[in-house]
């Protein structure tokens, strides 16, 4: 387990911040700002608008808006939010990094209702931030969402194997 990963677990951050978990689409379209999505009002077609973050949040099953890419996460959130997912094997992922472009950072902010990066997206639904991700880790809800992607997590495996043992 990463240093960040670890350093995350003692610091509780999914309590601390005493957010809900995971929101569906239209909960967060319905409690964007002012509902007119992205960074540039909405209208255009710019990296930032609520159309091109939508987009990209339904490009893929898993997509991950973080700083840095899965590669050099620039933050110890990011870095935690890649370890979770590489712990459950999941490598097949789009990764957007918000600090190559301003707009993109705020749309997905305007576009979630969440003011903080990384989040989450599975299926095109809102998981959350890094706080959410590790708690679905730890309590086992992200092999099931794993599993109704079609996503068999790594853990079960590992798990097998130690039952081997």
């Amino acid at each position: 387990m990463s240093g960040s990963l670890r350093a995350a677990l003692r610091l509780g951050v999914w309590a601390a911040r005493g957010r809900p978990g995971r929101r569906h689409l239209s909960e967060a379209a319905a409690g964007s700002a002012g509902g007119s999505g992205g960074a540039d009002g909405g209208s255009g077609g710019g990296s930032g608008s609520r159309e091109a973050v939508e987009r990209l949040v339904r490009e893929h099953p898993v997509v991950v808006f973080m700083k840095g890419s899965p590669a050099q996460p620039l933050c110890g959130f990011s870095n935690a939010v890649v370890q979770i997912l590489r712990l459950h094997g999941v490598e097949d992922y789009r990764a957007h990094d918000v600090l190559q472009d301003p707009d993109l950072r705020q749309g997905i902010k305007n576009y979630s209702n969440w003011p903080t990066i990384p989040q989450v997206y599975l299926n095109g639904e809102f998981v959350g931030g890094c706080d959410i991700l590790l708690q679905m880790h730890q309590n086992g809800d992200l092999v099931e969402e794993l599993k109704k992607l079609g996503i068999r997590s790594a853990l079960l495996d590992a798990e097998k194997d130690q039952e081997k043992k």
